[in-house]
């Protein structure tokens, strides 16, 4: 059989037994990490073929090494990962049966569309991973995994989970799908199956990988010193230059939320110096700069990657940096540039309802956000989605039904642990309006203690409401509203919450020393050592925002 008569039957009616329903171009969900995919695509080159005939290993190269790289759940670079395309594409023309490389192939389209903003290559995926699971219908792990990790991408994490699940039961000691679940269990919302899903991954594997996806799960549940020495550790033991980025990355993206943007930035140079080509890492890098006030690098930052990488919430973030400094134009441009980004994803069956909504709420539609973010929170009930309904029904007008969905996303019974100062801030912004004077004056002054320039938009009006909510009175500090309009920020806040208990030690066993979070990460052996600059200093004051000049003047 050719390959497009199997292209052909494969897109037919399926009479394989799915465990969900077919993924549809309306699949759903909201952003993440390519890190997932390739952790998919490695576990299916871990597996060797049950016939000489099956799945050849790619040849030598670069193809080779993004194989290796893969198999060991490591990311490749991304002109690697472009080789072992081509070559799994090549070998598919002359061996069309082949279904462990129809896997394959799939599971590096998603990868790919992940690491480059591309959302064109979803339905090749697709189309690869469902000849796979049609040529070998029963016990089809690898196509399975691929499924799952394409439903993550397109942001259908109910999707996600049935595949997931189904292809647990079929190799559960495949410990590769585990980071999946993890981030699908996240995304609905289950955060006992999280614990349970991180349990199983730590007890079959241990590495860079796994300590990476234990520390995002230790970020959200406000553990942040396990987090970051997990991500520091990850780094350390990395072995590849692009697997080492990845997890820098998330240990700048820690920092720059606890209000550390001189480290987070260099963390961000340290990715960078890795692998040039980590766009998140780039992004980063203009939100860290933004933070310490270098407004036109940030500027130049946020430019540079949406050139190669046009990731729709990259557009928000570099519209929102332009309208805080009043270039409105400017930021129009971007917003109508992520309405399009949006457009595109949706049509590749990509649902960006999650950052849609944000957007709307903050420079659209309140109304039409609430309407959105309602379906959302039926499909995706997460802490994420809760701030974000709850803001939009602030922005809407209905204050009391926002405090509902603001309580829950800071809630510990409900997942709600994370240290976000933007939570914090939407929380006490609600209970502000509502006259709640005490909580207000908490939570808003949490989130400033948290990161003080958490949003070039919203971190000024944060300081401007505490300081309207004044020092509380001494007899009745939870009523009475006082107007002080040259009080400053910071001094009648509430004491700082405490991190939520946990045991003693949390961090997956180490297969080499920590690296302290201050100390620069080693380079893999497999790489030339990055030129790792040294930690930018600790300005003794805010650095003056600079005047940069509107686009095209």
């Amino acid at each position: 059989m050719k390959t497009e008569e199997i292209e052909a039957e494969a897109q037919a009616p399926a009479t394989v037994p799915e465990p969900g329903r077919p993924l549809s171009p309306l699949a759903k969900g909201a952003l993440v990490s390519a890190v997932t995919g390739s952790l998919v695509l490695g576990g299916i080159l871990l597996v060797p073929p049950s016939s000489p005939e099956r799945g050849a290993a790619p040849a030598p190269g670069s193809a080779g090494r993004a194989a290796t790289a893969e198999a060991a759940g490591a990311e490749a670079s991304l002109p690697d990962l472009t080789a072992l395309i081509r070559d799994r594409e090549s070998y598919l023309r002359a061996h069309p049966r082949d279904d462990r490389s129809w896997a394959v192939l799939g599971a590096a389209y998603v990868e790919r569309g992940q690491r480059t903003a591309d959302s064109a290559y979803y339905p090749k995926a697709e189309r690869a991973l469902r000849i796979s699971l049609k040529t070998r219908p029963a016990g089809n792990v690898d196509a399975l995994n691929g499924l799952a990790a394409l439903a993550d991408a397109r942001h259908d994490y109910r999707t996600a989970k049935k595949w997931g699940e189904a292809s647990v039961k079929l190799a559960p000691k495949r410990w590769t799908t585990y980071p999946l679940l993890i981030e699908t269990y996240g995304r609905l919302g289950d955060y006992k199956a999280v614990d349970r899903a991180l349990g199983t991954l730590t007890k079959l594997h241990s590495g860079a990988a796994v300590m990476a996806r234990a520390g995002q799960v230790y970020r959200d549940r406000g553990w942040r010193d396990d987090a970051l020495a997990s991500l520091t550790d990850a780094a350390a033991l990395a072995s590849t230059p692009s697997e080492q980025a990845a997890c820098l990355h998330r240990a700048g993206e820690l920092t720059w939320e606890r209000g550390q943007p001189a480290q987070a930035l260099n963390y961000f140079t340290q990715a960078l110096a890795a692998d040039p080509d980590h766009d998140a890492s780039l992004a980063g890098k203009g939100r860290a700069l933004t933070s310490l006030g270098r407004t036109t690098e940030a500027i130049q930052a946020y430019r540079s990657v949406l050139a190669k990488y046009p990731r729709p919430e990259y557009s928000l973030e570099l519209g929102e940096l332009y309208e805080s400094i009043g270039f409105g134009d400017a930021a129009k441009a971007q917003y109508d540039l992520l309405r399009k980004r949006v457009d595109a994803d949706g049509a590749n069956g990509v649902d960006d309802s999650l950052l849609l909504g944000r957007f709307e709420a903050d420079h659209g539609d309140p109304r039409a956000a609430v309407t959105r973010l309602r379906a959302e929170w039926k499909r995706a009930p997460s802490v994420q989605t809760a701030d974000a309904l709850g803001w939009a029904l602030h922005k809407a007008g209905d204050d009391k039904e926002a405090l509902t969905y603001a309580k829950r996303a800071t809630d510990p019974e409900h997942g709600g642990t994370v240290r976000s100062a933007l939570i914090a801030y939407h929380r006490g912004e609600v209970e502000r309006k509502l006259a709640l004077d005490g909580p207000a004056r908490r939570h808003i002054g949490e989130a400033l203690r948290i990161n003080p320039a958490f949003s070039p938009l919203l971190s000024p009006l944060a300081k401007e409401a505490l300081a309207a909510l004044g020092d509380p009175p001494a007899d009745r500090p939870d009523k009475v509203r006082e107007t002080g309009a040259n009080a400053a920020p910071g001094h009648h806040a509430a004491p700082r919450d405490s991190a939520p208990e946990r045991p003693a030690s949390r961090r997956p066993a180490s297969q080499g020393p920590a690296a302290r979070p201050t100390t620069p990460v080693a380079p893999p052996k497999s790489a030339a050592p990055p030129a790792t600059p040294p930690a930018p200093a600790e300005p003794s004051h805010r650095e003056a925002p600079q005047t940069p000049k509107p686009p095209g003047a």
